[in-house]
């Protein structure tokens, strides 16, 4: 199924908010509780699945809904879309402060992969699946890596990120990331969890006990601050009992 072409503009610097433009018909799929605010005529509904290619009937959609839920998403997500004779508008944010990444499927094979909770909102007619890391060891290890979400289709998609964002392009080349600090790549990188070496830098590094390893060839896309760091830093400073 073909995407539906969306325009959009992005508001804001470190709070982000998105603003989709949709044309008669037009329809953005976003996850449950993102949208901001909506002009007159456009109208949403809650659904099982993404919409591409109908989903492949009531099994596909419970089969899509299933993926999801493993993952820890909602079971569904809402579709918004322009009934009227005039372009309209509908915003979206994330519920924590970063930024929002545009990407243009077409412009990176068809195909991104991003962290489970990094996903925002996509043009319909993009395929939302998920991704089990191929390896056992980004599997067993990787915590924020265990599972990643595939995005397909030839259209516009928004992902979110924490803190300030980095946009890498390797070539045959191997980057090591905090699991945590990344947000998505193209279908060309390898992705794999490896242990740190050495048990002083394990247990008294203060980064963890695994890095990702990225290689390969395409793009990546970083995050500086993950909202589990942002949310262990917070509890850190909550008072407690006694004090």
């Amino acid at each position: 199924m073909q995407s539906h072409e969306v325009d959009y503009e992005i508001f804001g610097n470190d709070m982000q908010v998105v603003e989709i433009e949709l044309d008669l018909g037009e329809t953005i799929v976003a996850e449950a509780g993102a949208m901001n605010w909506m002009e007159d005529d456009i109208v949403y509904e809650t659904k099982m699945g993404d919409g591409s290619s109908d989903d492949g009937g009531l099994m596909g959609k419970l089969l899509s809904a299933g993926k999801r839920a493993i993952s820890g998403e909602s079971l569904f997500l809402t579709h918004f879309t322009n009934t009227g004779s005039h372009k309209r508008r509908v915003a979206f944010a994330a519920p924590y402060p970063g930024h929002i990444i545009p990407i243009d499927l077409t412009h990176i094979g068809g195909e991104l992969l991003c962290q489970k909770d990094a996903f925002l909102c996509a043009a319909l007619g993009t395929e939302l699946d998920i991704a089990f890391s191929r390896r056992l060891g980004a599997g067993f290890f990787g915590g924020e890596g265990f599972i990643l979400q595939r995005l397909r289709g030839d259209g516009m998609a928004f992902v979110h990120a924490g803190g300030s964002v980095i946009k890498k392009e390797l070539v045959n080349e191997t980057l090591r990331v905090d699991t945590g600090c990344l947000v998505a790549l193209s279908s060309g990188i390898d992705y794999n969890i490896e242990m740190v070496k050495g048990l002083k830098s394990m247990f008294f590094g203060g980064e963890g006990l695994f890095l990702a390893t990225l290689s390969g060839r395409g793009t990546v896309y970083l995050q500086s601050l993950p909202f589990s760091k942002l949310a262990d830093r917070i509890i850190e400073q909550v008072p407690t009992s006694g004090n």
